[in-house]
């Protein structure tokens, strides 16, 4: 179904959206390109919630009678925002993210203007965060210095954004190394497969993408659409997500991942169950050999499926608030831009901890792509004549409730700062 052509197209936008600037409640340029994506499609349509998620949809979208699909990604990446320019050389940045302490030591950052110019920085070290409105802080903080001794903060503003100073993006065997995957090759992913899918309104049921902000301080932006009803309560959501990989368990190359769980919930098991008979069908064949088979060597598609039992994403989020709700997501290299995490992490590591570059395998990204694709066909007339198992809308209970609120409670005004 896709050409050529059109791979190289879905590989282009995934090498730009993954390297714009962007943070939790900073998220205008993701946006900006989203919107004009949109514009230059007059079939589809884009609205915005209250706190700021975006909503594509085609107008005349089939398969009206049965629940809609909707496919989601979180626009934000751990990244700074300034809260204060203290000198002409210097400003106080926050971190909007989880990142090990050990990473930010004489960090170097990129800050970017509102008006898109850039100012090399360097973290100077940690400095105490202004409680609020007597709520412990949710960020650490950090002094920046300009390293240009001809630059000065002049320009800059708070609320801009900075992100750690890395080489562009490139692919090297295979590999896409980039400034942020997470989450914004999903969202590169969902986009691309939406361009697929809104050619064939034929066979494809009603799919409606949801842009979620702030998703790396708590799913605030998926919290929000979840108290304002973005999403009709009937509705199958299939959130997109970036996942560490573990090289024996999830190794980046193996196919994306659908997800069974992660630390905080199991997802719906009927839609999980579906999506995995979607990619069965893809790569003719399960995951995993049975016991009784010998490996196929020969696929060509390949999948995995996982808990991924040491994150969390919006998938449980959206389970707790009542929705047939499930997580298809990319193993990824680097992850929040931690290198050599697990030495790190361990105390092996041989050499200071250095911020890298995230990556994910091209293969894989590819996968994603075929199957949220296979995933949007009607269940009534599926493209290879054999019934899609995606179905309706369980509308299943969770107990993740009280996380939610507090992260609501504690974290909602990111969606104002």
């Amino acid at each position: 179904m896709i050409t050529s052509s059109q791979r190289a197209q879905h590989l282009n936008w995934l090498l730009e959206i993954t390297q714009i600037p962007t943070a939790a409640g900073r998220e205008w340029r993701v946006i900006d390109f989203i919107r004009a994506w949109v514009r230059a499609r007059p079939d589809l349509a884009i609205s915005e919630d209250r706190a700021g998620n975006l909503t594509v949809s085609m107008r005349e979208a089939r398969g009206a009678d049965l629940p809609p699909v909707y496919i989601t990604a979180h626009l934000d990446h751990p990244a700074f925002v300034i809260e204060r320019i203290v000198s002409p050389s210097c400003v106080e940045l926050s971190f909007r993210g989880g990142v090990m302490d050990e990473y930010f030591v004489d960090g170097a950052v990129t800050i970017w203007s509102t008006t898109g110019t850039r100012h090399a920085a360097r973290l100077s070290g940690e400095t105490p965060a202004p409680p609020r409105e007597g709520v412990a802080p949710a960020f650490k903080h950090y002094l920046a210095e300009l390293t240009d001794k001809h630059d000065t903060t002049t320009g800059l503003k708070i609320g801009d954004v900075a992100v750690w100073d890395l080489p562009g993006a490139e692919i090297i065997d295979g590999v896409v190394h980039t400034l942020a995957c997470d989450d914004l090759a999903a969202l590169a992913a969902a986009l691309s497969a939406f361009d697929i899918i809104r050619q064939y309104k034929e066979t494809a049921r009603d799919v409606r993408l949801l842009f979620t902000r702030a998703e790396e301080v708590g799913f605030i932006g998926a919290i929000a659409a979840c108290r304002d009803g973005t999403i009709p309560k009937n509705s199958v959501v299939i959130a997109l997500e970036n996942s560490r990989s573990f090289p024996h368990d999830s190794p980046i190359g193996g196919g994306p991942i659908v997800r069974v769980g992660d630390r905080i919930s199991i997802f719906s098991p009927s839609l999980t169950e579906a999506i995995a008979k979607c990619a069965e069908a893809l790569a003719g064949g399960p995951a995993i050999p049975h016991a009784r088979e010998k490996i196929d060597r020969s696929r060509k598609w390949k999948w995995q499926r996982k808990l991924m039992a040491g994150g969390a994403c919006e998938a449980s989020v959206f389970y707790g608030a009542g929705y047939d709700a499930t997580c298809i997501c990319l193993p990824l290299g680097n992850y929040h831009n931690m290198a050599d995490l697990a030495a790190v992490q361990e105390g092996t590591n041989t050499s200071p901890p250095r911020i890298g570059r995230e990556h994910i395998g091209v293969s894989d990204y590819e996968g994603l792509v075929d199957l949220l694709i296979a995933c949007a066909q009607d269940p009534r007339q599926g493209s290879s004549g054999k019934e899609n198992p995606l179905g309706p809308g369980l509308r299943p209970v969770s107990a993740v409730g009280p996380l939610v609120e507090r992260l609501w409670r504690e974290r909602q005004y990111v969606l104002q700062s």
